[in-house]
């Protein structure tokens, strides 16, 4: 149930004297007798309140609400938490700070002591209450059951890959920055990128008008390397959701692709780069000078287990797979074969005072592949959709053959 915040109902619910404590940290209200002040009866308090200057009560109104959303069990929870992982390698403070709170009467004199006097705990403790408030979580198993890289240079790659996907797939995310705590035994992930500009309605020094301002929106990660599970919240488009994943896997947890998703049924029809007339298609702003194919896997429809890769010198000859694959088709029936990995060579001009830059990627069925979300990694995603080699539903898949089947007939 929604909790409905209001200033006196805040100052009628805290006791007098943490009142006076934290105004007299802001050095405010100090003619004010608190002591005076019977409790639960803040009018006195609250009429000086409102003679403030706007700038400081705007200031700690903003706080008062941070304070008032904490006040409750699972706030309690969420300080509790953070307190044990600070205090971890001090088992006697930790209880000492535990049994301190706990003698306390009310969640609201425990959310502002810890506000006050335990700043260290506070804006973890702020962040985890946030996370257990938000719906719509998706979690992704399947993850290998290693450490997460904390330190800042992982945070930073992180950010650097969020950001990238953004400005590239959506135009913002210009900035962004990436916050990591510890709870219990899961890592939580705070990252915040840039979201569009926009204009809000707001009073400003009693003046009325449209202030324009650069919003962020939230990304959240927890990751459980017990479980070797993540769970990831992101309030936007559903297509994001898998590219955040695999920036996760990149930066934080140092996997060269993203392992697959047990629940996902969405696979990579491969069987068209079996034909020497695929085309690939590029935009030519991209970049993209060539594409072709390295190397194919082919796995036998009849016996489980038995497989065929074909490399091909390719360097000097992009079609050598297709050369490969018509000699051998004349001994083998190739029709009972599936492609089930195909590697990809491409040449991309990154800068226009250099050779274009090699790169290779690696799609294997049913739904992996190993491009990654940097810069040029989403180019050659670009180029994979465009071209057709993009995840399916299975249906969409047999769809497919059945017309290509029909065509041939």
């Amino acid at each position: 149930m929604t909790r409905h915040y209001s200033t006196k109902d805040f100052f009628r619910q805290m006791p007098n004297a943490l009142l006076a404590r934290y105004f007299q940290a802001r050095e405010a209200l100090g003619e004010l007798d608190f002591a005076a002040m019977k409790e639960a009866q803040p009018d006195p308090l609250f009429a000086a309140w409102l003679e403030l200057p706007d700038i400081q009560r705007n200031a700690m109104d903003a706080e008062f609400r941070d304070i008032f959303e904490m006040s409750c069990e699972k706030g309690f929870r969420a300080i509790l938490d953070e307190a044990a992982w600070h205090l971890e390698a001090e088992p006697q403070a930790h209880t000492e700070f535990v049994e301190k709170l706990a003698a306390l009467a009310s969640h609201h004199e425990r959310a502002m002591t810890v506000f006050l006097d335990h700043d260290e705990f506070w804006k973890g403790a702020a962040l985890f209450y946030h996370a257990d408030a938000l719906p719509y979580w998706r979690k992704r198993k399947n993850l290998p059951r290693q450490p997460a890289a904390v330190h800042e240079d992982s945070r930073r790659e992180l950010a650097n890959l969020i950001r990238g996907y953004f400005h590239h797939t959506e135009g913002r995310g210009k900035n962004c920055v990436v916050e990591a705590f510890r709870r219990g035994e899961l890592d939580y992930f705070f990252a915040y990128p840039e979201d569009y500009s926009q204009q809000s309605v707001e009073w400003v020094d009693g003046q009325f008008g449209r202030r324009p301002h650069n919003p962020a929106f939230e990304v959240i990660y927890v990751y459980s390397e017990k479980e070797g599970s993540l769970d990831l919240n992101f309030r936007g488009s559903y297509k994001a959701i898998e590219p955040l994943q695999g920036m996760f896997a990149t930066a934080i947890l140092k996997l060269s692709e993203l392992p697959p998703n047990p629940r996902d049924e969405r696979v990579y029809d491969l069987s068209p780069l079996r034909q020497k007339s695929f085309n690939f298609v590029f935009d030519q702003g991209s970049g993209i000078q060539d594409v072709w194919v390295k190397k194919l896997r082919l796995s036998s429809k009849v016996t489980k287990g038995d497989r065929i890769t074909l490399e091909a010198d390719t360097a000097n000859n992009h079609d050598g797979i297709y050369n490969l694959l018509d000699k051998i088709s004349k001994g083998l029936p190739l029709h009972l074969y599936n492609v089930t990995q195909v590697e990809l060579a491409a040449l991309v001009m990154v800068d226009a005072s250099k050779p274009p830059k090699p790169a290779t990627l690696r799609i294997t069925y049913p739904n992996s592949c190993s491009l990654k979300y940097d810069e040029l990694d989403l180019k050659l995603r670009d180029m994979l959709e465009a071209s057709g080699i993009e995840l399916k539903e299975p249906n969409e898949v047999a769809d497919v053959a059945e017309r290509a089947a029909a065509t041939t007939a």
